[in-house]
């Protein structure tokens, strides 16, 4: 081996707030998880991106803003404060029920989306449930010439069960941007 020692411990060993990485198995499967909703969403399969997406379901994008390197605890809005999103299961279900009403002028004609999901980390929670940390890019369509390109990153809080193997327990969306230039936000992450 060239002198090097092997070392005995492996990157599953590796713990971040006291939660280890995931085995391969729940990684790829949360993974595919991923996969499926981003289908959905592209779809506009909504009903069944709701099925993904738990009972107790907090969807929360706060607003970030600019601070200085000694300020950047107070960069990300808290709880209660100033947010793109801070939605419950029922009120992403009315959203889309507006949707399918012909009522929400900004998807009428419907956006077309890609969202594309990398960066997957699933750490596993002493309760049994998933930590997963992710990044997103959505491009998003709509009419002739609007086009917007959303990109950020996300911390899940994922739940063993449900349709599709897991379900959404709480979902936080951090935008890169902290001005959004798009006409409209009415696209899901």
């Amino acid at each position: 081996m060239n002198g090097a020692t092997a070392s005995s411990t492996s990157i599953l060993d590796d713990e971040v707030d006291g939660m280890k990485l995931a085995d391969i198995q729940t990684h790829f499967e949360v993974t595919q998880f991923y996969n499926l909703e981003a289908e959905f969403l592209d779809d506009g399969r909504f009903a069944d991106w709701m099925e993904m997406l738990a009972e107790d379901l907090h969807y929360w994008a706060p607003i970030r803003s600019n601070r200085l390197r000694r300020q950047q605890a107070l960069s990300i809005a808290a709880p209660g404060e100033s947010a793109f999103y801070d939605e419950t299961r029922d009120s992403l279900a009315w959203r889309i029920r507006r949707y399918d009403s012909g009522m929400a002028w900004a998807e009428d004609p419907p956006s077309r989306t890609r969202h594309l999901v990398s960066n997957v980390s699933v750490r596993q929670r002493s309760d049994d449930l998933l930590q997963v940390r992710s990044a997103f890019i959505v491009y998003r369509n709509r009419l002739h010439t609007e086009v917007d390109i959303y990109a950020g990153g996300r911390n899940d809080v994922l739940r063993p069960s449900g349709v599709h193997g897991f379900e959404v327990v709480k979902r936080t969306i951090l935008f890169d941007q902290n001005v959004l230039l798009m006409k409209n936000i009415s696209t899901f992450f």
